[in-house]
């Protein structure tokens, strides 16, 4: 047996996410806003899934994804704290993002 994981809703969403992320930040680069944001922004959604993967193989069968996360991140592992990092850039990324989109079109409704 697998062990325990996620609800399947929660996956759709969280990959769904991660290339909405990708698009938004090719989108931004393509632009020409904020090129190194962009380019960081597209590495950390990718190698993000793949550490987490890598580093969940290991993990116990009563663990779901989400649970050792939080337990290596208790123990200080380093990919642990790496992928929380990179979340809360990619949340960054998308706070920046919607501003700057706003400021744009309030500028261009004002004009």
């Amino acid at each position: 047996m697998y062990g325990e994981t996620l609800p399947a809703w929660f996956w759709v969403i969280y990959y769904l996410l991660l290339v909405t992320t990708i698009g938004t930040a090719i989108f931004s680069f393509a632009k020409v806003k904020s090129k190194i944001l962009s380019v960081l922004a597209i590495v950390i959604a990718l190698t993000i899934p793949i550490v987490s993967i890598v580093n969940g193989i290991s993990r116990a069968e009563e663990m779901n994804e989400f649970e050792h996360l939080v337990s290596q991140l208790q123990q200080g592992a380093s990919w642990s704290v790496f992928t929380i990092i990179g979340y809360l850039f990619l949340l960054v990324w998308w706070v920046l993002f919607f501003y700057k989109s706003r400021n744009k079109t309030q500028m261009t409704t004002s004009n």
